[in-house]
């Protein structure tokens, strides 16, 4: 569960009239933290991210799900959340022994992935597959 600073600060970026990515960052933001601080780890920093986007659509940011280019599983995942945390669906406890399993299976997993680097490497990546081609895949003109 996101703190409620956390919250806060996303709600009063929202009221400000930043984008909604823009106040779920909060969220992503506390999730490294949580990685760091060794709460739990995660298994790629994109996982890390992943969850933060989750906490907030569950907490009411208006975030769309992603579109095509991700898993089935995952758009479901999150038009669940995103219906959740706008009022549309009644948020749904989760049964002891499955979060019991998913806290310790992510505590299984390396803290590494919230390192500088891996967030630096990850942006970069993400980055360069933003652009039409990648830096690679462009022709001399």
């Amino acid at each position: 569960m996101p703190r409620k600073e956390t919250v806060r600060k996303a709600k009063r970026e929202l009221r400000e009239g930043k984008s909604p990515s823009t106040a779920a960052g909060e969220f992503v933001r506390e999730e490294i933290e949580h990685v760091r601080e060794g709460k739990h780890g995660a298994r790629s920093t994109g996982q890390a991210i992943a969850i933060g986007l989750s906490k907030a659509r569950r907490a009411g940011v208006p975030l769309e799900p992603p579109g095509r280019g991700t898993s089935a599983r995952t758009r479901q995942a999150a038009k669940r959340d995103y219906a959740t945390g706008q009022g549309r669906r009644k948020p749904h406890a989760t049964s002891g022994k499955r979060a019991r399993a998913v806290s310790s299976a992510l505590k299984r997993e390396p803290r590494s992935t919230a390192s500088r680097r891996a967030l630096s490497r990850h942006a970069r990546r993400t980055a360069r597959r933003r652009t039409t081609r990648g830096a690679k895949g462009r022709r001399a003109s």
